[in-house]
Formats: structure tokens, C-alpha cells, sequence
């Protein structure tokens, strides 16, 4: 597999709702966050390690790693040499619409197991990404579709409702939406809990019942997502750090790797070559 880390994380504009992210990963670790659509990810070399809330699973070449919603997820390297895979961030809106057109899954669709071992799924993962990358929309729609389809027939089932009917877990909802309106502000657990009629312990356990991490690394989840969306929006990383309540670029930097997996530049850069791409094939 070679001895050097690299990744490219990107946007096919002729795919929509859906981002690809490639990689080679020995040293790198992805610390606890989420995501608000659905992960695919094939893995082509080594091991990756997941850490999710029933346990760590281990995935290698052949297998596909399947990650719903805002599930808390960490991942590192299983073996010395690391891990390689081809990633599909799906949106929630496109795998909704696929299971209902392909399948006879009724409520939100999700996927039962986070690992199987499926090369044919794994290599059209791959093929998706290989279609994106010579341009050939048709062939990356498809391909994209006939995977998420397999996917779902084999794992996928109604995920269930996620209601709120504790006196935590309402605690820990209100929680969420004040870390968001004060993000770069936020308060300390202690402030927090007294504004919410609770004891700092409580409003923890609340929150990692609900979130599946603490307040502090949902916080930091949240910021580097929005984040994203600003530097997609053409906002210079600096900027894009304060506005979010990171103190400084480089500490944007290193959160936004360790969860994104490229730093904010390279990001930037890939967005910005897509869209002048998509302009261009568009003339």
C-alpha cells in the first residue's frame, strides 16, 4: 500500500448530495464526531479500526463500513500499515429516496450492521469514485444507486424513532440547541446544567445517552461542520475559525483534519476546482 499518508476529499458536481473522500491513513485518527447523512465506505487495503457506541468493530479490504446519521463514531489504523478506502458521505435525502423507490423499507432508512464483508459492494463503492473522477456522471449516478440499493437490501432496515420523552433526554435536546446558538460562546458544563435545572454529572450522562459523546466534542463536531459549509461558501480559513470559535487558523487546522481528514485549505481548493470544473463543462 505504500508508506506515506495522502487523501483528497471532494465534490462531483454532477453528483449531488453526495461528497467522496479517498485516503491512506497509518498515524491519522478520527476523533468521536458524527455526521448528518449517511458514511459508505469500502475499505481497499489494511485495517480500519471503528470505534462506535455497541463496541469497536475492524474492517479490511473488501469490507464496507456503514454509518448512519448522527451516530458517534471514531476511527483509527487496525494495523501498523493502516488502512486505504474509498468513502461516500450520502445524503439522507438521497438514501431516502433510493430505499423508496428500490426496497420495501417504510420510515427512515437505515443500515443494521456498521461492517459486512461485500467485495462486489465494496468494488462499486470504488467504481463510483473512479466514474466520478474521469467525469462520467451517468456511470457515477448509476453505480452510486445500484450500491446504496444492494446495501440497503441486505443490511438496511426502519431506523427507529428517536423521540424525546425523558426529562434527560429533554435536557440534553436544549443543550444542544444553546451549544449551537452559542457556539462561539459557549458555557461551561456547570453554567449550563444550573440554566437548565440540573446537576453538571446529569446533564453529561443525558447528553452522551442522546448524542453519543460528550457536550464538549459534540461542540466541536458542530463547529467544524459549519465550518464546511463556509469554506464551501468561499469564507478564508482564518475567517471561517473565528466565526466558528476556533481561536486561530491553526487551531481550525487541527480539529478540522483530525475529523474531516484533509486540512481546511485543501478542502477549499478541491470545492473550488469543482465548482470552476462544473462551470466549464456547463459553457
Amino acid at each position: 500500500m505504500g508508506t506515506e499518508e495522502w487523501a483528497r476529499h471532494w465534490r462531483y458536481d454532477r453528483l449531488p448530495d453526495t461528497e467522496l473522500l479517498r485516503a491512506r491513513y497509518i498515524r491519522h485518527t478520527f476523533p468521536q464526531h458524527a455526521h448528518d447523512g449517511y458514511v459508505l465506505a469500502a475499505v481497499t487495503g489494511g485495517v480500519e479500526e471503528i470505534g462506535l457506541p455497541q463496541g469497536v468493530e475492524r474492517a479490511g479490504a473488501g469490507a464496507v463500513v456503514m454509518i448512519n446519521p448522527e451516530v458517534a463514531h471514531t476511527a483509527r489504523a487496525g494495523v501498523p500499515e493502516g488502512w486505504a478506502y474509498a468513502t461516500l458521505y450520502t445524503s439522507s435525502r438521497t438514501v431516502a429516496a433510493i430505499a423508496a423507490e428500490t426496497t420495501a423499507i417504510r420510515g427512515t432508512a437505515g443500515f443494521t450492521e456498521p461492517v459486512v464483508h461485500d467485495p462486489e459492494a465494496a468494488r462499486l463503492i470504488t467504481e463510483v469514485h473512479r466514474a466520478a473522477e474521469q467525469g462520467n456522471a451517468l456511470a457515477a449516478d448509476t453505480l452510486l444507486r445500484i450500491a446504496v440499493t444492494r446495501l440497503l437490501r441486505r443490511n438496511g432496515a426502519a431506523l427507529p424513532a428517536r423521540t424525546v420523552r425523558t426529562a434527560g433526554a429533554c435536557k440534553a435536546a436544549r443543550a444542544r440547541e444553546i451549544l449551537l446558538e452559542r457556539m462561539t460562546e459557549p458555557p461551561t458544563l456547570e453554567v449550563l446544567a444550573a440554566e437548565l435545572g440540573t446537576s453538571p454529572f446529569s446533564l453529561l450522562r443525558a447528553f452522551r445517552e442522546r448524542y453519543g459523546m460528550p457536550p464538549h466534542a459534540w461542540l466541536t463536531s458542530a463547529r467544524v461542520r459549519r465550518a464546511r459549509r463556509l469554506l464551501e461558501e468561499g469564507a478564508p480559513p482564518a475567517e471561517a475559525a473565528v466565526a466558528v470559535g476556533f481561536t486561530d487558523q491553526p487551531h481550525l487546522g487541527r480539529h478540522f483534519r483530525r475529523i474531516v481528514g484533509v486540512p481546511p485549505g485543501a478542502y477549499q481548493r478541491e470545492r473550488a476546482r469543482t465548482y470552476k470544473t462544473g462551470r466549464e463543462g456547463r459553457a
